[in-house]
């Protein structure tokens, strides 16, 4: 086979792996290496300085041993199968870095023959672009579950983030959709992966040269929306991989449907839960920055997000006894958990208020959102002037601001809401 249908092929079937993150790390060019990295590196997104950053996303192969139903790369599956050897994906990553095409690779795999043999053929091709080549540009690497410990470890040496992806939300749905695979062999790594990079930053507090593991972290991946846990059960599987294997990042991919199996929502007619996807983002991030814990965003009476408001709007919603915040006296604490006012805005306020008064026009000049704060806050002892809604209005208020996303991702929702008042 050609290289470039090879490319075409791997290139494609890697698509649905949405665990590509910002770098995280920083290294600069040396003399005698070629590339470098920054911590503000993404896949297909913007830098700071508008530089558009891109990885190349590829598989090693897309043959694979698992059967799992909500794979297109499964084995039962019907399409065409090929391999990189690793001198072809050396030779591409690097002849794309020297075009200005990319900055980085992205490097997943399916299974074949075994995990031992799909990890040797990706550290062989990681070790041509790092020892021959001199490539120092950014890596992020799959490790493969079952894999030799020994070979994981030195996937780590060679790329700057690992990652293992949990697949799905839980042991049962994962015995259902794919029983080749265990969650104790999934997670192993992740305790690997986790216990390497400690040892690692502890090494290199004492040798300034040490060899560096996975120095950008891990992250994880599970897919939403083929299987009936609820947000409830997500979130907490999310906080306890973060308490328990220190993970940077938790990637959620709404269920896209490439398979007919009947353990799976029928394709006709199904839609990808890309709001649900979204909400979950949403809390991820007030798990990561806003000091919430799982538990309080959602509990057995309410098991799932509210479509129609954003998770922190909805918390708040919940629980009107700690408004309205005074935002001349609230601690940090108190100002991260009302909506409109983030983790730079709250930081400001702290800031401001100690040079003098505040007002409500001085809160939309540090970046507080003043059209969901409002309902939230009082200023000097006081509301926002002419602010006159119940509190069984604000949702209403909260979901107009939506709308468009809402008609983008769910146009049903937001009809229910009009017609149900």
């Amino acid at each position: 086979m050609e290289l470039l249908d090879k490319l075409t092929i791997l290139t494609d079937a890697a698509k649905y792996d949405a665990a590509c993150t910002s770098s995280g790390v920083s290294g600069s060019g040396r003399p005698g290496r070629l590339g470098s990295t920054m911590a503000a590196g993404c896949c297909h997104t913007f830098s700071a300085d508008g530089r558009c950053v891109t990885l190349l996303k590829v598989l090693m192969t897309n043959r694979c041993i698992y059967d799992c139903q909500y794979c297109v790369n499964r084995r039962s599956n019907d399409l065409p199968r090929t391999a990189f050897t690793p001198r072809e994906l050396a030779e591409l990553t690097i002849a794309f870095y020297r075009r200005n095409y990319i900055e980085g690779l992205f490097l997943s795999s399916a299974v074949w023959g075994s995990p031992n043999r799909t990890t040797e053929a990706m550290v062989a091709a990681l070790r041509l672009l790092r020892e021959e080549y001199g490539f120092g540009g950014y890596i992020h690497a799959k490790a493969i579950p079952g894999a030799d410990p020994g070979l994981t470890r030195q996937l780590g040496l060679l790329a700057d983030r690992l990652s293992v992806n949990i697949e799905l939300p839980s042991q049962r749905s994962l015995r259902l959709l794919a029983p080749d695979k265990e969650k104790a062999a999934i997670l192993a790594p992740m305790a690997q992966i986790r216990d390497g990079i400690f040892l690692s930053r502890q090494e290199l507090t004492r040798y300034r040269h040490a060899p560096r593991f996975a120095p950008a972290g891990q992250s994880t991946q599970m897919i939403i929306g083929a299987t009936p846990e609820s947000d409830r059960h997500i979130l907490q599987l999310t906080q306890a991989l973060y308490d328990k294997y220190k993970l940077k990042r938790v990637f959620f991919s709404a269920y896209m449907p490439v398979s007919d199996s009947k353990l799976l929502p029928a394709p006709q007619g199904f839609q990808p839960p890309l709001l649900r996807e979204h909400r979950l983002y949403q809390a991820d991030w007030l798990l990561r920055y806003y000091h919430f814990r799982a538990e309080e965003l959602l509990d057995e009476a309410q098991p799932d997000f509210n479509p129609l408001v954003d998770p922190k709007c909805s918390w708040a919603l919940r629980h009107l006894e700690f408004f309205p915040v005074e935002v001349c006296r609230a601690d940090y604490e108190a100002l991260l958990r009302v909506p409109g006012i983030g983790v730079k805005s709250a930081r400001r306020i702290l800031t401001a208020r100690r040079a003098g008064g505040l007002t409500f026009q001085g809160l939309k000049t540090l970046g507080v959102v003043l059209k969901r704060a409002q309902y939230f806050i009082t200023c000097g002892g006081r509301m926002l002037e002419g602010l006159r809604v119940a509190p069984d209005g604000v949702l209403r208020h909260l979901v107009a601001q939506e709308r468009p996303m809402l008609l983008q991702h769910a146009p049903e929702q937001l009809s229910l809401f009009d017609e149900t008042g």
